[in-house]
């Protein structure tokens, strides 16, 4: 069955919502699915040209035509979810949330802040996690989407109208969130690590799918790779901003910032290791390489690949042992491998 599944490979904002929106724009994609919750921002570039960061819905949601999905595994803040309603003028026919999806309230938000989350592992404290487990806990204090009379127009079940697309052989990109090396489950770093698996086939079924409607998966990772700032764990071959500054060329602060906290985030050079594990887990059919612009600041500028950014390309996948099949080298572009190498050629 059609449907692609976009993973991280690192320790996320690898770039997954941008990839997303131009996979679900090539493919004409018919749904699109976030799952997870607001803990994380997906920052894309609309047609219009202005760049937009979602928690809440998929980066699709800027598409025409997509019908945007919250399935039973998503998290929902209510406050940022209608946020981004008015933002993207999105309403019911376009949105649809499964009634087993979780409304995140303020009590989650104050058990997380309580337990020092922030400080102890570098959590955005968004109330995400405290969600998960009170979910696990099965104690039926948890709001439910059905039970949100908030929510009403746009709780229907998820499964049955991504069902007809599929049969419809219509694709489903399903939008996934944070990077391998925050598993719960599979991350070497835990406890330093988010709340949930963060590997396809957890993805696949957060959303309600089966593994063999899937045909498609993609693992983004990023050039140099980031962690949220203050105590969020190990981050293999860290470096400064400045530092990467100084290296790429670039005439202005490469400084990043979360996307939810606003905290500065830090930064290292490329680490095959984690990506590996990433590979060996998810076994995509597709790499994507963002950020290759922190490489050679005139890739960015001049939208080129120059002979040394190529050389990066070539030696992260000697590193990883697979082939990069698409580059970024900008917020809003994504470049298949022939024509890169036409680029390098020239």
């Amino acid at each position: 069955m059609p449907v692609t599944v976009v993973v991280g490979g690192q320790f996320g904002s690898e770039g997954k919502g941008k990839v997303a929106y131009e996979i679900a724009r090539r493919t004409k994609a018919a749904a699109a699915v976030r799952v997870g919750g607001p803990n994380s921002g997906h920052t894309v570039v609309g047609p219009d040209g202005n760049k937009v960061i979602f928690r809440q819905l998929p980066t699709a949601a800027l598409l025409p035509n997509v019908i945007c999905v919250l399935p039973a595994g998503s998290y929902i803040d209510k406050e940022v979810l209608f946020r981004e309603l008015r933002m993207t003028g999105l309403d019911s026919s376009r949105l649809l949330i499964d009634p087993n999806a979780v409304v995140v309230s303020d009590l989650e938000r104050g058990e997380e802040q309580a337990r020092l989350l922030g400080q102890k592992i570098g959590s955005t404290l968004t109330g995400t996690g405290a969600a998960v487990s009170r979910r696990v806990n099965r104690l039926g204090d948890i709001c439910l989407a059905q039970h949100d009379p908030q929510l009403d127009s746009f709780v229907q079940p998820a499964v049955p109208a991504m069902r007809s697309i599929l049969e419809r052989r219509k694709r489903i990109i399903i939008e996934g969130t944070q990077g391998f090396g925050l598993s719960v489950l599979h991350s070497p770093y835990y406890p330093y690590t988010t709340s949930r698996d963060t590997t396809a086939a957890s993805f696949v079924s957060e959303a309600g799918l089966s593994p063999v409607d899937v045909d498609d998966i993609v693992l983004v990772i990023r050039a140099f790779p980031i962690r949220v700032g203050g105590n969020s764990g190990p981050l293999p071959k860290e470096i400064s901003w400045s530092i990467l500054t100084e290296e790429s060329g670039s005439k202005v602060d490469l400084t990043e910032f979360t996307s939810v906290t606003k905290r500065e985030r830090r930064v290292a050079r490329f680490d095959p290791e984690v990506v590996r594990q990433a590979i060996a887990c998810n076994n995509p059919t597709t790499i994507v390489l963002n950020h290759v612009d922190y490489v050679d600041a005139s890739c960015g500028t001049g939208m080129v690949l120059t002979k040394r950014a190529a050389k990066f390309i070539k030696d992260v996948e000697q590193a990883i042992g697979s082939r990069v099949t698409q580059v970024g080298i900008g917020p809003d572009s994504l470049i298949d491998r022939r024509v890169f190498e036409e680029l390098v050629r020239r």
